[in-house]
């Protein structure tokens, strides 16, 4: 099937929160080309009947130039592999697209590939939370996915032993995408709406979103971590790190993780 390619050419500063944003939009898949230069590329994959000029007037209040493309499906899997190399966060866990043969010592394995949902563990605020759960999950821990995305961090819970794994989210093709992958995956991830959740308390609550969504959440995140339990929240630019943690600081005790290109990580164990 064809598909549109937007390209915008920004300050590299910017390219990281236009990628999420495009992403949230409801783009298939977004790529960052010269990511260390001062001004970087930002391409986007789109539906063949989106309408470009109307997404860069709603993330833009002064729209920068752009250009728009077909795009074929044999250059995009190209542009896709180019895209999503494999990972291996820390000792236990390996993340890599189908195409990627993980190594012989490899340990848990996820494979998952750019789809429709946010979330293939090269964005450094998914790397972050990973590393948490790598670090974190020894096997038995009950663990809640809030914002899941594609499905990212309750399968890689998953597969380091947590269990049960739920995983919710506000956009259907999110929990669509997030059920395939841990079918895909071979684990068994409850994936539901927020308000279908049953009631319940977990050993650990992890959530990649937004730093103000994630500080309205605050206690109702709070509520579903059990006593001395614990939270990872990510999706968080470093200046805005304290703010995040004061808003959990009633609820956990609280500290910011050394942040990763510029992007920060707020952990915290429930008083």
């Amino acid at each position: 099937m064809p598909w549109l390619s937007l390209t915008l050419e920004v300050d590299a500063a910017a390219a990281d929160s236009l990628s999420d944003a495009l992403l949230e939009a409801q783009a298939l898949a977004v790529s960052i080309d010269n990511p260390d230069a001062e001004r970087c590329r930002v391409s986007a994959l789109l539906d063949a009947g989106a309408d470009p000029a109307r997404l860069v007037a709603r993330l833009f209040e002064h729209p920068p130039a752009y250009e728009v493309a077909p795009v074929g499906d044999e250059d995009w899997v190209r542009r896709s592999q180019a895209q999503f190399p494999p990972i291996a966060i820390g000792e236990r866990l390996w993340i890599g697209p189908s195409w990627c043969e993980p190594p012989a010592s490899a340990g848990a394995i996820v494979k998952l590939d750019p789809g429709l949902a946010f979330g293939t563990g090269t964005h450094p605020s998914t790397r972050l939370v990973l590393a948490f759960l790598e670090r974190n999950l020894h096997g038995g821990e009950s663990m809640l996915d809030y914002g899941c995305g594609s499905g990212i961090l309750a399968i890689a819970a998953a597969k380091l032993g947590a269990s049960p794994v739920d995983a919710v989210d506000l956009d259907p093709q999110s929990l669509q995408t997030a059920a395939e992958n841990a079918r895909a995956n071979g684990v068994a991830v409850r994936v539901a709406a927020p308000e279908a959740l049953a009631p319940a308390v977990y050993d650990m609550v992890v959530s990649n979103i937004l730093a103000q969504p994630l500080i309205v959440l605050a206690p109702l995140l709070a509520g579903r971590t059990r006593r001395g339990g614990r939270i990872a929240l990510s999706g968080i630019l470093d200046s805005q790190a304290a703010e995040v943690a004061a808003a959990y600081e009633p609820y956990f005790e609280t500290r910011v993780a050394p942040p990763e290109e510029g992007w920060a990580l707020v952990e915290g164990r429930r008083r």
